[in-house]
């Protein structure tokens, strides 16, 4: 193993895991050398069993033999072990670690719709200009949970490996392809093959277990920002629109909480009447 003590915070070599935005790390300009934070052996650990490939490991001096033991084991034997006491690597990162481990790893390439989007059927979840680093991990946890093949974000989004988002998805970032949606979403979809559906409270709205959109082999499913959900000209853009029925005068949900309801009922088969409940 490579162990390397901490003991100047402020050495380069350091700065992916304390300093350097998460702007900096996308590193637009050389994307080679992009670099995503990891942050819990449980989400690290799923990264590396989809094929991420790690720079560097950031953990309390305990936790070699503990919690790290098995992410160290299917790293390189020379990658670099930064390693130190609770309160350094507080003072380092600004904030006491989860679980205490952070690895550095390089950003996977980024594929095209198209490349992930299945064409012999399937759900897809379109995010269109939601920023929120929680709603978008929370989101890709429902899509990971609830059976959704692929995810496509506006460039007006989040990246889905920010390092908070990749956090509260608990590595779910890894485990649902995406990509990035380009140009009019409507017109991308239906490029695509997509029945597209705009999650919006209108009164033309048909109910989410509708069979006009359950019977749809190829359904995308449009969630909106927080707070002024989606724009007039998606919504006119897309086949159907649906909105979720509310009780007591609540006229929306969060986004996040939004997309766990449709994507459950969206991917349920059609109810027969051999299967209905008496």
């Amino acid at each position: 193993m490579n162990i390397c003590h901490v003991e100047d915070i402020c050495a380069p070599e350091l700065a992916m895991f304390a300093s350097l935005t998460d702007t900096q790390l996308r590193n637009r300009l050389h994307p080679d050398d992009a670099i995503i934070i990891v942050e819990s052996p449980k989400v690290i650990l799923t990264a590396l069993s989809r094929g991420l490939q790690p720079i560097a490991l950031l953990c309390e001096q305990r936790h070699i033999t503990g919690d790290a033991a098995p992410i160290i084991e299917r790293c390189p034997s020379d990658m670099p072990i930064y390693t130190g006491s609770r309160e350094t690597l507080c003072r380092l990162t600004g904030y006491t670690l989860t679980r205490g481990v952070l690895c550095a790893m390089h950003r996977p390439v980024e594929p095209s719709p198209r490349d992930i989007c299945p064409d012999t059927g399937g759900r897809i979840a379109v995010i269109d200009g939601v920023v929120d680093t929680t709603n978008i991990g929370a989101i890709f946890r429902s899509a990971a949970a609830l059976g959704i093949d692929a995810v496509l974000l506006t460039r007006s989004s989040c990246d889905p490996y920010n390092r908070r988002a990749v956090r509260v998805s608990m590595g779910s970032v890894f485990l649902v392809p995406w990509a990035w949606i380009d140009g009019d979403v409507c017109d991308s979809l239906h490029t695509l093959g997509y029945t597209s559906v705009s999650m919006a409270l209108r009164s033309d709205s048909v109910a989410l277990d509708s069979p006009l959109l359950k019977s749809r082999p190829r359904l995308a499913i449009i969630l909106g920002t927080e707070g002024d959900g989606l724009a007039d000209h998606v919504i006119g853009g897309s086949d159907f629109v649906a909105k979720i029925p509310m009780s007591h005068g609540v006229d929306s949900l969060n986004v996040a909480a939004a997309s766990a309801i449709a994507f459950y009922e969206l991917t349920r088969p059609i109810a027969t009447s051999d299967q209905a409940v008496v």
